[in-house]
């Protein structure tokens, strides 16, 4: 049985990678069900507008009661009817409706996928956030450890008459300073993971590393957001349609079968017919209607047209953004060559500056700047790690690619 514990124990304490978040967040997270459910609504509304092409069916039934009965009128008429009408020419109005349904759904469509996509791009920005705090707060409790080793050795030359109060009370200080701003990152990462935790729909313990994949294209793809708005631009468009259809000839037959009852009858009040069977040809055609619909067709025209506008700003603004992100992941790679070597000259400093003043060759001030050095670079170096895979999800993103499919599966072995 301990056996079998011990070979759990790595997944019972590993905490959650970035796939997993965003796979969980695009199921739980209520915005994106929110538009999951429009999707659904436009769905059954294509649907809706289908099953209009098709005759409809009524029935009904009727009773009427007299007390004065008048010549030639029996007192009481019961009727039932069933009805059957079916548009046979409406001038395209049914189906430029179901085209409009159909660019509404792929609107709404596209619209949810948006809505993923631009919470993957949060949730990616809040996850590597929480790193570079945790970054942070893993560089000033080892700057920590530091200061209280050297607090220990200052009081114990104290204690020993080799060195004065004054020397332990900026120490002390230091410590303290450094204590403070331990605690001021904890909070910042409790308040980034509350923050997360609510875009993914879950808690988060503790996150694992994870990196995308490098993949530079030049070929362009349009995101959700456009494709959004062309299919409701489209949608417009079909209404228009639908306008149109108003000023064409319309031809409607129906069809009306009746069964009728009587009461009250005799020979001055006679019982009518048994059943009447009723076939109705309606044409008509409307010839003026003082401009409506020719303001109402120009309305949707100018709202298209100013959605194409809107369109071609955004399919600009989506390239200048690919250019940047393109741009921010090389300054992003000169950043992490630049913070190593920092990096690498800051511990050599603080490990020859440590030696220096304990053998009291450098004051207290020589060695607080280089263990500030020191820990810059840890933080520094960190977060142009981090910056790395941010400027790679943005890239991605304003790539039109899934977030989740461009994550390194190598992480997650």
């Amino acid at each position: 049985m301990k056996k079998y514990l011990l070979l759990l124990l790595p997944a019972l304490v590993c905490g959650d990678n970035l796939k997993t978040i965003l796979d969980y967040a695009g199921k739980n997270n209520n915005l994106v069900q929110a538009s999951k459910l429009i999707e659904d609504s436009r769905a059954q509304d294509i649907q809706t507008k289908e099953n209009a092409l098709y005759p409809s069916i009524d029935v009904g039934g009727n009773m009427q009661h007299l007390k004065e009965l008048p010549t030639g009128q029996p007192g009481d008429i019961y009727s039932v009817y069933a009805k059957i009408s079916y548009d046979i020419y409406d001038g395209g109005k049914k189906s430029s409706l179901v085209n409009s349904a159909k660019n509404d759904y792929k609107s709404s469509l596209y619209n949810y996928n948006a809505t993923k996509d631009n919470l993957n791009l949060d949730v990616v920005q809040d996850f590597y956030l929480i790193k570079n705090l945790k970054g942070s707060l893993l560089a000033k409790q080892e700057a920590g450890k530091s200061l209280s080793e050297q607090l220990n050795r200052i009081k114990k030359y104290f204690e020993a008459r080799l060195a004065t109060k004054n020397d332990i009370d900026r120490i002390q200080s230091s410590y303290d300073t450094n204590n403070y701003e331990i605690e001021s990152i904890k909070f910042q990462i409790i308040q980034a993971t509350k923050t997360l935790e609510l875009k993914v729909g879950k808690n988060i313990d503790s996150i694992e590393n994870s990196t995308f994949i490098e993949i530079l294209e030049n070929k362009f793809e349009e995101n959700s957001n456009i494709k959004s708005m062309k299919a409701k631009r489209d949608a417009l468009l079909s209404n228009i349609e639908v306008i149109n259809s108003a000023s064409l000839p319309q031809l409607k037959i129906e069809n009306t079968y009746s069964k009728f009852n009587y009461g009250q009858t005799n020979e001055n009040h006679p019982a009518g017919l048994d059943n009447q069977n009723n076939l109705t040809l309606t044409a008509s055609m409307k010839l003026y209607d003082f401009g409506v619909n020719k303001s109402e067709k120009q309305s949707v025209m100018i709202q298209a047209q100013a959605l194409s506008k809107e369109i071609d700003y955004k399919i600009e603004e989506q390239k200048i953004q690919n250019n940047i992100s393109i741009a921010r992941i090389m300054a992003s790679k000169a950043k992490i060559n630049s913070s190593q070597s920092a990096l690498k000259a800051a511990k050599s400093a603080f490990e020859v500056m440590t030696e220096k003043y304990n053998a009291g060759l450098v004051d207290y001030v020589s060695y607080l700047d280089s263990l500030t050095s020191k820990t810059n670079a840890i933080v520094a170096h960190e977060i142009s790690l981090n910056e790395l895979q941010t400027a790679y999800a943005i890239y991605y993103y304003y790539n039109g690619k899934n977030l989740q499919d461009m994550i390194n599966t190598g992480d997650l072995k």
